[in-house]
């Protein structure tokens, strides 16, 4: 018997998390310096956040520290379950250390009980779709140690793959480690951003507008995408839906996928992303996290 557990930047639905029995530990973020936290996905009015971002709200976020994590792991462990973890990536905030701590104090005191984390090099649906996938290993029998195995071989496939309409909220949050790459913003010059092997965001390409860049996102998802038609896919925004709508259109020309789960980001991830962020998360065949 085993819990799967997550945080809120693994951005699933809060109605699909509580159907599938998920605990998911709340990252924090302030607006103008009241604290917030956003467990109900359902009722996040993204336009309105993103449009006072935009306005100049400013937005600060805060990490889970590890007594987040121990008050929220004792009660499974002291009711005999086992806990499965399934983490934002570790390249991109401190908060997965703060896990394996909690999770080293926990070991200690219910030796019997054994606690995995998973690491998903992701965020976003990057994450959240590992989750729903321990889920439906879950439900198919197969046990902590096999699920564990699984995602952390899964986790190199899962393609984390993005384009942002201002390279500020990156630089802001120092989570571009080759900001140097992209230049020409005068020239709406818009990158193509990813996270690499080791979870963290690097840009690969840059394009000329936006449309061109919506275009590249599909042009990625043709080349790597494996097993489309069995898959659901994962598209991730800030506010931008008539580029979600197009995107979909592009990606149904060649590999339509089984479904997609479309959601606004979450306001933790995307207050680092910034408004105007598109995302696309899908399995991928190997390397896609070296893709150029």
């Amino acid at each position: 018997m085993f819990q799967i557990m997550t945080d809120t930047s693994a951005n699933l639905p809060s109605e699909l998390a509580q159907k599938n029995n998920i605990t998911v530990i709340p990252f924090y973020f302030f607006v103008n310096g009241a604290r917030h936290t956003c467990l109900d996905t359902e009722g996040f009015d993204g336009k309105t956040f993103y449009g006072a971002m935009r306005e100049g709200a400013e937005v600060t976020t805060s990490q889970i520290n590890p007594q987040n994590y121990i008050d929220a792991m004792r009660p499974v462990l002291e009711r005999g379950e086992n806990i499965l973890f399934v983490g934002m990536s570790s390249g991109i905030s401190g908060a997965y250390h703060s896990a394996e701590l909690a999770a080293e104090e926990l070991q200690s005191e219910f030796p019997a009980r054994k606690i995995c984390l998973v690491d998903t090099i992701g965020a976003s649906l990057g994450e959240g779709l590992l989750v729903l996938r321990a889920v439906r290993e879950r439900e198919a029998g197969r046990s902590l140690n096999e699920i564990y195995e699984d995602l952390m071989a899964f986790r190199h496939r899962m393609c984390n793959i993005f384009t942002v309409d201002d390279l500020k909220y990156l630089r802001k949050g120092g989570r571009l480690s080759n900001l140097s790459f992209i230049v020409g913003t005068l020239l709406q010059i818009k990158p193509l951003l990813k996270g690499n092997e080791e979870g963290k965001i690097v840009a690969f390409a840059k394009l000329r507008g936006r449309k061109k860049a919506l275009e590249a996102l599909a042009e990625r998802y043709d080349a790597y995408v494996v097993h489309a038609e069995e898959q659901t896919i994962g598209i991730a925004h800030a506010d931008c839906q008539e580029d979600v709508d197009h995107l979909l259109q592009l990606l149904h020309r060649k590999h339509p996928p089984k479904d997609v789960l479309t959601v606004c980001y979450e306001p933790v991830t995307g207050s680092h992303v910034g408004p105007g962020t598109l995302a696309l998360f899908f399995e991928a065949r190997e390397g896609c996290r070296a893709m150029k």
